[in-house]
């Protein structure tokens, strides 16, 4: 499964930890093209590392940025320094510290910008507001859902459009639309103000849930309460998502994994007449 935005701020937060305390000693990047770039940011110092949306981009003091995707199979790994873990991954880039090394293997989306540039970058530049490295408020996103570029597309697509709202993927769109009871085929101009605000609220707030715990977005009393009766992670983690045909806490309703047509899944409520839940 692709990280979603919280993901990639977590793994941001630990390359931040690892590699902001002492210079560089040394920078290894994968692709030619950027070979060149290895000894200009072998001895700076990393002063952080901001998220756009499912982007990395780790600042440094000689005003140069190491921009990254993920994409779908990038991952970093945290190590001591030069102590490389056995793995089939291909690594891709490698910064390394007096302490540590951060490593990032699989992806193949990797730019080195001159910070004035970073702003002109296509994905930036047609990202949307990132809700954990921005200050976004519900009355913005409420203003977004009504705005023409977005009122009359479907939930579905629209809430996956890193344009609409940055670091938003399969599992936390599941959950967005479960919290605000809303079927996926409906639009924002389908909705009710009510159902709206409750959207907007819901972004916001299982964005920052889900990289405060590590992915749970789910109360909790219910994590709690849950645990001490002996479930695991996989049932306690999501209201809906991953849990097709499981209880959906009412007696008159079900969830159920439908599939779209772009051929993702989305975990959705269904009454028991197997009429989508009434809104």
């Amino acid at each position: 499964m692709m990280p979603e935005g919280p993901e990639i701020r977590i793994a941001a937060d630990k390359v931040e930890i690892a590699i902001t305390s002492s210079p560089l000693m040394d920078v290894y990047f994968a692709f030619e093209q950027l070979k060149g770039y290895e000894d200009v940011l072998k001895g700076t110092s990393v002063l952080r590392v901001d998220t756009k949306g499912k982007a990395m981009l780790t600042r440094l003091d000689n005003g140069y940025t190491i921009y990254s995707h993920n994409q779908l199979y990038g991952k970093w790994m945290i190590r001591n320094v030069y102590n490389y873990p056995k793995t089939n991954r291909q690594l891709r880039l490698a910064l390394h510290n007096e302490k540590k090394s951060a490593l990032l293997y699989s992806a193949s989306d990797i730019e080195v910008l001159r910070d004035e540039e970073v702003a002109a970058h296509p994905y930036i530049q047609k990202v949307g507001p990132d809700i954990l490295s921005e200050h976004v408020t519900p009355e913005m996103l409420f203003a977004r859902f009504t705005d023409k570029r977005f009122i009359r597309r479907k939930w579905a697509g629209l809430l996956l459009d890193q344009g609409f709202v940055a670091g938003i993927g399969n599992y936390l769109r599941s959950e967005i639309l479960f919290v605000a009871r809303i079927p996926p085929s409906f639009r924002p101009v389908d909705c009710t103000d009510v159902q709206l605000h409750t959207a907007s609220r819901a972004i916001i707030d299982l964005l920052v849930q889900s990289y405060e715990t590590g992915g749970i977005t789910t109360a909790d009393d219910i994590v709690e309460s849950l645990k001490e009766k002996g479930h695991t992670r996989h049932q306690y983690r999501h209201w809906a998502f991953g849990r097709g045909g499981q209880p959906s806490g009412s007696a008159d309703l079900q969830l159920r994994k439908q599939l779209w047509p772009a051929g993702d899944s989305i975990f959705v409520l269904i009454a028991r007449n197997n009429i989508d839940f009434p809104l």
